[in-house]
Protein backbone atom coordinates (compact mmCIF):
# COMPACT_ATOMS: atom_id res chain seq x y z
CA UNK A 1 0.00 0.00 0.00
CA UNK A 2 1.28 3.58 -1.05
CA UNK A 3 0.26 7.27 0.50
CA UNK A 4 -2.41 8.90 -1.24
CA UNK A 5 -2.14 9.58 -4.41
CA UNK A 6 1.14 7.98 -5.12
CA UNK A 7 1.62 4.85 -6.34
CA UNK A 8 5.00 4.12 -7.01
CA UNK A 9 7.32 1.31 -7.14
CA UNK A 10 10.31 2.61 -5.60
CA UNK A 11 8.24 3.72 -2.67
CA UNK A 12 6.75 0.37 -2.10
CA UNK A 13 10.25 -1.20 -2.47
CA UNK A 14 10.79 1.03 0.46
CA UNK A 15 8.20 0.02 2.40
CA UNK A 16 9.02 -3.41 1.72
CA UNK A 17 12.97 -3.44 3.00
CA UNK A 18 11.59 -1.31 6.18
CA UNK A 19 8.92 -4.65 6.83
CA UNK A 20 12.29 -7.17 6.56
CA UNK A 21 14.51 -5.18 9.64
CA UNK A 22 14.13 -7.93 12.21
CA UNK A 23 15.66 -5.52 15.36
CA UNK A 24 16.49 -1.87 16.23
CA UNK A 25 20.08 -2.43 15.29
CA UNK A 26 19.27 -3.38 12.08
CA UNK A 27 16.86 -0.34 12.14
CA UNK A 28 20.13 1.76 13.16
CA UNK A 29 21.99 0.93 10.07
CA UNK A 30 19.47 0.39 7.31
CA UNK A 31 18.06 4.05 7.91
CA UNK A 32 22.21 5.50 8.66
CA UNK A 33 23.19 3.88 5.20
CA UNK A 34 19.52 5.42 4.01
CA UNK A 35 19.54 8.77 5.23
CA UNK A 36 21.54 11.45 6.24
CA UNK A 37 22.36 13.06 9.41
CA UNK A 38 19.79 15.82 8.87
CA UNK A 39 17.05 13.92 7.17
CA UNK A 40 16.94 11.61 9.86
CA UNK A 41 16.87 14.33 12.52
CA UNK A 42 14.09 15.45 10.81
CA UNK A 43 11.98 12.43 10.81
CA UNK A 44 12.95 12.19 14.58
CA UNK A 45 11.60 15.40 15.45
CA UNK A 46 8.12 15.29 13.47
CA UNK A 47 7.62 11.91 15.70
CA UNK A 48 8.49 13.94 18.92
CA UNK A 49 6.65 16.62 17.52
CA UNK A 50 3.54 14.63 16.86
CA UNK A 51 3.64 13.11 20.01
CA UNK A 52 3.67 16.04 22.25
CA UNK A 53 0.52 17.74 20.33
CA UNK A 54 -1.31 13.93 20.97
CA UNK A 55 -0.46 14.58 24.35
CA UNK A 56 -2.45 18.14 24.60
CA UNK A 57 1.41 20.56 24.55
CA UNK A 58 1.11 23.94 23.26
CA UNK A 59 3.37 25.37 20.42
CA UNK A 60 5.65 27.12 22.38
CA UNK A 61 6.67 24.46 24.85
CA UNK A 62 6.94 22.03 21.18
CA UNK A 63 9.05 24.97 19.66
CA UNK A 64 11.14 24.93 23.07
CA UNK A 65 11.90 21.15 23.43
CA UNK A 66 12.47 19.99 19.81
CA UNK A 67 13.63 23.45 17.96
CA UNK A 68 10.62 22.83 15.39
CA UNK A 69 9.26 25.29 13.36
CA UNK A 70 5.79 26.33 13.86
CA UNK A 71 5.18 25.79 10.02
CA UNK A 72 6.39 22.14 10.98
CA UNK A 73 4.27 21.93 14.09
CA UNK A 74 1.48 22.78 12.13
CA UNK A 75 2.27 20.42 9.45
CA UNK A 76 2.43 17.48 11.88
CA UNK A 77 -0.58 18.79 13.63
CA UNK A 78 -2.73 18.60 10.51
CA UNK A 79 -1.51 14.89 9.44
CA UNK A 80 -2.67 13.79 12.97
CA UNK A 81 -5.83 15.17 12.45
CA UNK A 82 -6.44 14.38 8.80
CA UNK A 83 -3.70 11.70 7.61
CA UNK A 84 -3.93 8.38 7.30
CA UNK A 85 -3.60 7.43 11.53
CA UNK A 86 -0.22 6.11 11.20
CA UNK A 87 0.72 8.55 13.94
CA UNK A 88 -2.03 6.91 16.02
CA UNK A 89 -0.89 3.13 15.50
CA UNK A 90 2.30 3.39 16.38
CA UNK A 91 1.95 5.59 19.79
CA UNK A 92 -0.97 3.52 20.74
CA UNK A 93 1.47 0.40 20.25
CA UNK A 94 4.37 2.38 22.25
CA UNK A 95 1.78 2.88 24.60
CA UNK A 96 0.80 -0.35 25.25
CA UNK A 97 4.30 -2.24 25.04
CA UNK A 98 5.22 0.70 28.16
CA UNK A 99 2.51 -0.36 30.11
CA UNK A 100 4.00 -4.21 29.69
Amino acid sequence: MAMKGINDENINFLYDCILELKDKEEVSKFFEDLCTVNELKSLSQRLVVAKMLTQHCVYSDIVAKTGASTATISRVNRSLAYGAGGYDDIFERLDKKAKK
